[in-house]
């Protein structure tokens, strides 16, 4: 009885332990801007919140976070932040209106460049996407590790928009320098440009002059509510490594686990024009949950199985 009882806790153990390498992701953020940035996180409505909703990145930082079984939310950098002299917290881009380090359910005042996830969704997928449909203000790439899909490719916008922004999305700050780049939606508050009313229907809202100057840029960014077949990417099991202002590199092979169809240039997989964006890490550097996962797990279903065989 005791070796069934034992072989029994041993199949339930190793199932619990195996689901629970699909039950969880890590992101990742860096930061190679030549400044701080202050990554805001947000989760889904009715998705509780992570570890963290707001921290300070300095330049050359990273820092992990664990996201469990189907969370959802996005993620953005805030820029120009400082307290004032009653406490009060305030960013000149992407503030989230808490007042404090953290966002603590806010999210960000557009214009600001966002990855949005959701974890586990259709058959198992994770979905993601770097949008710009609340404008821009960072350089933003998404680097998915370990993963699988045909679809599970690096996606963002490494370009700098605010140095190509015209002059009626302009954002500046208070010495005049160029900070980020509204949306037209934003800007105009125009129905054809936010897509709604009797422009709410992907038929009706079509690309504007503005949308596609973004599009030409990053080609792999969503650049208007209804620019989903470019923008949005799949990945089973994988973990993502979120860089602010990526450096160019055209040598860095993508370390991402599949391809983007129709992208793949020797091996590597451009995302702006014939470039190649370095990813934040290196695939062996990055914190992989299967590895951590199913290396511990592995070991202690073997040390039970011993100590069930020794009575």
């Amino acid at each position: 009885m005791g070796k069934l009882c034992c072989g029994m806790l041993f199949l339930i153990l190793a199932n619990s332990l195996v689901a629970g390498v699909y039950s969880s992701a890590t992101f990742t953020l860096v930061n190679k801007c030549g400044f701080t940035v202050w990554p805001g996180i947000l989760s889904n409505a009715g998705i509780a919140p992570l570890s963290t909703t707001g921290f300070a990145l300095q330049t050359g930082e990273s820092k992990v976070i664990n996201a469990p079984s189907s969370w959802g939310g996005r993620f953005w950098g805030r820029t120009h932040c400082s307290q004032d002299s009653t406490g009060k917290f305030s960013c000149v881009t992407g503030d989230c209106g808490s007042g404090k380090l953290e966002c603590a359910g806010g999210g960000a005042a557009p214009p600001a460049t966002l990855a949005e996830f959701t974890l586990d969704g259709d058959a198992g997928k994770d979905f993601y996407d770097v949008s710009l449909v609340d404008g821009y203000n960072l350089p933003m790439l998404v680097v998915p590790q370990g993963g699988s899909g045909v679809n599970c490719s690096n996606t963002g916008c490494v370009f700098d928009l605010n140095g190509a922004c015209p002059s009626d999305l302009r954002v500046t700050s208070s010495d005049g320098e160029g900070v980020a780049c509204k949306s037209a939606c934003e800007a105009f508050r125009n129905d054809q440009y936010c897509c709604r009313g009797a422009y709410g229907t992907p038929d009706a809202c079509k690309p504007s002059q503005y949308s596609q100057a973004f599009k030409n840029a990053c080609p792999h960014a969503y650049s208007y509510a209804y620019d989903d077949r470019t923008s949005t990417f799949t990945c089973t099991a994988a973990d993502y490594v979120i860089t602010f202002c990526p450096s160019p590199n055209t040598s860095q092979k993508s370390s991402s686990g599949g391809s983007n169809p129709g992208s793949e240039t020797n091996g590597r997989s451009p995302i702006d024009g014939n470039m190649v964006y370095e990813g934040a890490l290196d695939a062996s550097a990055a914190p992989s949950t299967w590895g951590h996962v199913l290396g511990g797990g592995i070991a202690i279903v073997a040390a039970m199985w011993r100590l069930c065989h020794l009575f």
